[in-house]
């Protein structure tokens, strides 16, 4: 995920910014006063839908993958549906089976993972062999796994705005990682250069009750013989996708908005525009 950040809230004076990590990032709610409530919607989303968390119900969808199906919270199905149905909406571009590659890609060292190690995985990439039945999930073969680090920051950041607005709160903005949601008065957001340091902009966008969500190459990668290798692989492939460097979605739904910006950088920008 890339970065986009806050720059101005028009016409109200900044209020104070409190902030937590949860997913592997920071998260910050303004105003500060409503920060217990999003970080509850946020431990409960990571608990349930860490694909890195031994424990999680998601772990073990995942370890049970081909022998049995696993019932889950409302929580999870919805978050497996969901994710099942971007994929649909997106011929695979976003496919939250690529986590079977997780483990042979290692963006703090410039290794390039075996081809052929990649190649015998590919078969284990795909979303139209999971099953969402009432409220078990069950994966249809062995070694399969599910990722839904692509779109349960978004996940989050939806129920986060539901809790809020249904406790009479109107007026608000969370950022995780590189999405923002705004609810209430406009909100301008900037869009990080990605040619450029970490707070240089290339835009800002106004936006209102809306999330912008941005990928970019430019958060973990390393380069190996003038070929940058970065954390958004391409499903189809097993391997970064290319042609990209970064692409902004705005959304009024922050999940969609998450796994879009990383399906049209799969795409490329010809089909990614068409789309």
């Amino acid at each position: 995920m890339g970065l986009t950040f806050f720059v101005s809230c028009k016409k109200t004076p900044a209020k104070r910014v409190a902030s937590f990590e949860s997913m592997g990032t920071m998260v910050f709610v303004q105003p500060a006063l409503y920060v217990s409530e999003v970080k509850e919607v946020f431990t409960l989303t990571e608990a349930e839908m860490s694909e890195w968390k031994s424990e999680s119900p998601l772990s073990k969808i995942n370890r049970s993958a081909g022998i049995t199906s696993v019932e889950c919270s409302e929580l999870l199905v919805a978050g497996v549906a969901e994710s099942l149905s971007v994929a649909e909406l997106t011929n695979g571009a976003f496919d939250p089976t690529w986590a079977c590659m997780w483990d042979i890609w290692d963006f703090n060292t410039s290794i390039v993972p075996d081809k052929q190690e990649i190649n015998s995985r590919l078969p284990l990439v795909d979303w139209n062999k999971v099953e969402v039945r009432g409220n078990s999930v069950f994966l249809q073969k062995e070694g399969m796994l599910l990722g839904l680090g692509g779109i349960a920051k978004g996940i989050a950041l939806d129920n986060a705005r539901d809790s809020l607005v249904s406790n009479g709160i109107d007026d608000f903005m969370l950022q995780c990682g590189g999405q923002i949601l705004a609810h209430g008065k406009e909100r301008v957001v900037g869009i990080r250069n990605p040619d450029g340091v970490p707070h240089a902009i290339i835009g800002k966008v106004a936006i209102k009750n809306q999330s912008i969500s941005t990928s970019g190459n430019y958060e973990k990668y390393f380069v190996l013989d003038a070929v940058r290798y970065h954390h958004i692989l391409d499903p189809r492939t097993g391997y970064p996708a290319t042609g990209m460097k970064s692409v902004t979605v705005i959304t009024e739904n922050a999940a969609l908005g998450d796994a879009l910006s990383t399906a049209l950088f799969v795409m490329g920008t010809e089909k990614g525009m068409q789309f």
